[in-house]
């Protein structure tokens, strides 16, 4: 059995490992606000400044595969990550039939 403080310290250094990708993101550092707007406003900077980023697919992936609800993430809104977590399971249903 293995200790748990060192299962711990190992979830600990995967998360870590999981989440390098966004230091490389381009919104590393930029006005949180932008890319949580309140509701009804202009999501186009926060989008321009996703659309630039190297680390794009990594930042998209994170927010469908943990259910992000808010903010744009990958470029994506909420609305639009929800299609595409739609559009995923309806493939998976098709492949499993």
């Amino acid at each position: 059995m293995t200790d748990p403080i060192q299962r711990m310290r190992e979830a600990l250094l995967d998360l870590d490992d999981a989440l390098a990708w966004q230091d490389g993101a381009n919104c590393k550092g930029a006005n949180a606000d932008l890319f949580f707007p309140e509701r009804g406003a202009s999501t186009r900077t926060a989008k321009g400044i996703c659309r630039e980023c190297a680390v794009r697919p990594e930042c998209l992936e994170f927010a469908i595969t943990t259910g992000e609800k808010f903010g744009i993430w990958g470029g994506m809104s909420e609305r639009e990550r929800r299609r595409v977590r739609r559009d995923r399971q309806i493939a998976a249903s098709r492949q499993a039939s």
